[in-house]
């Protein structure tokens, strides 16, 4: 999803790059030899020298105190530091789509025409809610869809407008309205949203808590067990237990001597009963542009109670015919509707949404140490919890690497220029002061770091990063040209006022946009890294111009105090 941002940066950046080392020194080149233009410029502007002059005197007392400034940064670097481990986790931001999917449930085995019942039903009481406009209905899905369901399943595209009422509250009301509806279990998500997490995790919920064991009756009892046990969980909201339940079966248990008495191997015996009950297909008859299939099974005569059944003749293997009790035990059970398997081992589902304003992290740490508290497993069952939060934990461990990676390639690109550790590190100081405002500006929007935000945080460390090589590759050629450290400090910091703050303004009014305009469809993604990205760059800038020559002007006083020993 954010693979085309990336591609975009990259390739704005090189053209800049192009334009910068071609085009823009051709262009100076032109100007500076017009006669008009030098004269209209030989000044700066008022504003130009109102903003240095006045940076010069705010800097040489920032120097003169160093103490004051320096360790108020430090202290707001550890403070932010300390929040960022505080903040909600989740692995998208949550989306606005404009409209809801809402999956409705009901047991296993009723007709769609009582399932198109319950779903007028459902219809009905959405469209009493004064913000839906309209809603289209799907129950089931063809068994080789790629998402099949069965008629107990149904989905409802809800379309809403909002006008009086918050997000938050008109949710509120679609669920009440909801759990007045006896006989359904339903999850209300939107429509990319209830896919994503079909895709992370086979369930249309952002948590899926797995349990797994080998007996089903024990799986779903356990199930009904946690959902009672987190559905009061702040926060936590559509807790729904896959639905099972035990259905009319006929079991053919085959008697190993009956049919080595009569000459049936075990093999003949299972292909008679496939090809007798399931029936195979053999070829197609067409009948104009139709098709049909040609399949070979027993006639209706014998499939359709158990005394039939038990009358249904096999082939033996002298070339007779017995009926088919007289080699198994047939007998009337029940059993489950349907068993799911995740790498051949059996499960069950407990899923549960997030409520808008809730973290998922905190969520699902609040649901295990819930479940570790009231529920005992027992042994050979187990749990995992899947979905969104699963994801999120393997991304976060991605970035950390490739953040790490990237810092680790912007100090080697900084010493291929200075030829100098100190001075290196030295420019990486933007980092944590990027990182105030970056924490800052999550706390006071959302609360909760996502994983395009932690994409803006590392997009953030690369621009902080050019304000540091501005100020200290100045102050290294003044001081190259013969001026004393203090003046160059003040003078390259001067110098460069002007290119920092028109870098740092371009970039932020680029981002405003996208910051103030979070909450409409489409921008869920970019916002979290617009904000990141906004709000680290006005500390980064805002500290640079007087942390970066403190600290610049620390080192070299000592190390020439080194020299003059």
């Amino acid at each position: 999803m954010l693979k085309p941002l990336g591609i975009a940066y990259i390739v704005s950046l090189a053209m800049s790059l192009l334009v910068a080392m071609t085009v823009t020194p051709l262009m100076c080149k032109m100007m500076l030899t017009n006669d008009k233009y030098l004269k209209k410029n030989q000044k700066d502007s008022w504003l130009t020298r109102s903003l240095s002059s006045g940076y010069k005197k705010s800097l040489s007392k920032a120097l003169s105190s160093k103490k004051k400034i320096l360790y108020p940064a430090i202290a707001l670097f550890f403070l932010a530091a300390g929040l960022f481990f505080t903040l909600g986790q989740s692995f998208l931001p949550e989306f606005n789509e404009g409209s809801l999917v809402v999956t409705a449930v009901t047991k296993p085995g009723i007709s769609l025409d009582e399932n198109n019942k319950l779903g007028n039903l459902i219809e009905t009481e959405l469209l009493e809610i004064p913000e839906i406009t309209s809603t289209a209905r799907r129950t089931g899905r063809g068994e080789l869809d790629e998402h099949s369901q069965a008629i107990n399943s149904a989905e409802i595209e809800v379309n809403f407008d909002l006008a009086d009422r918050s997000r938050e509250k008109f949710l509120e009301d679609v669920r009440l309205r909801l759990a007045d509806i006896h006989g359904i279990v339903t999850s209300v998500g939107q429509p990319l949203g209830h896919r994503i997490d079909h895709i992370l995790s086979g369930t249309q919920a952002n948590i899926a808590i797995k349990l797994f064991g080998t007996d089903l009756s024990t799986l779903f009892m356990l199930g009904n067990r946690i959902q009672n046990s987190i559905k009061d969980i702040e926060g936590i909201v559509d807790v729904a237990v896959e639905q099972q339940t035990e259905t009319p079966q006929l079991q053919l248990r085959a008697n190993r001597g009956m049919l080595a008495q009569h000459g049936i191997t075990i093999e003949e015996f299972n292909r008679f009963i496939e090809l007798a009950f399931s029936g195979e297909k053999l070829s197609d008859i067409y009948e104009g542009q139709r098709s049909f299939d040609l399949v070979l099974r027993l006639n209706e005569n014998y499939t359709e109670n158990i005394e039939q059944v038990k009358s249904a003749l096999i082939d033996t293997g002298n070339g007779g015919k017995v009926p088919l009790e007289q080699v198994a035990e047939i007998v009337s059970v029940g059993g489950p509707n349907s068993i799911s398997r995740e790498n051949v081992q059996r499960k069950i589902v407990v899923s549960a949404n997030v409520a808008p304003g809730y973290d998922l992290k905190g969520a699902v740490n609040e649901i295990n140490s819930t479940i570790n508290r009231e529920i005992v497993m027992p042994e050979g069952y187990r749990i995992e919890y899947g979905g969104q939060f699963e994801n999120a934990a393997k991304a976060s461990r991605t970035l950390l690497i490739t953040s790490l990676l990237a810092i680790g390639v912007i100090f080697l690109v900084l010493y291929s220029e200075f030829k100098d550790l100190i001075l290196s590190a030295i420019v990486l100081i933007n980092l944590p002061l990027a990182l105030i405002g970056g924490v800052f500006a999550l706390l006071l929007i959302s609360g909760t770091v996502s994983i395009p935000s932690i994409i803006g945080f590392i997009t953030l460390f690369g621009i902080a990063t050019r304000n540091g090589i501005l100020l200290v590759s100045r102050y290294e050629h003044l001081r190259m040209d013969g001026e004393p450290l203090h003046n160059a400090v003040l003078k390259g910091s001067a110098d460069r006022l002007n290119p920092i703050l028109m870098t740092a303004m371009t970039s932020a009014l680029a981002l405003i946009p996208l910051v103030f305009q979070g909450d409409k469809p489409g921008n869920e993604i970019q916002s979290p890294m617009a904000v990141v990205v906004l709000g680290g760059l006005i500390t980064s800038t805002l500290l640079n111009i007087f942390i970066i020559p403190i600290v610049y002007e620390i080192v070299q006083m000592r190390r020439l105090r080194k020299i003059s020993k």
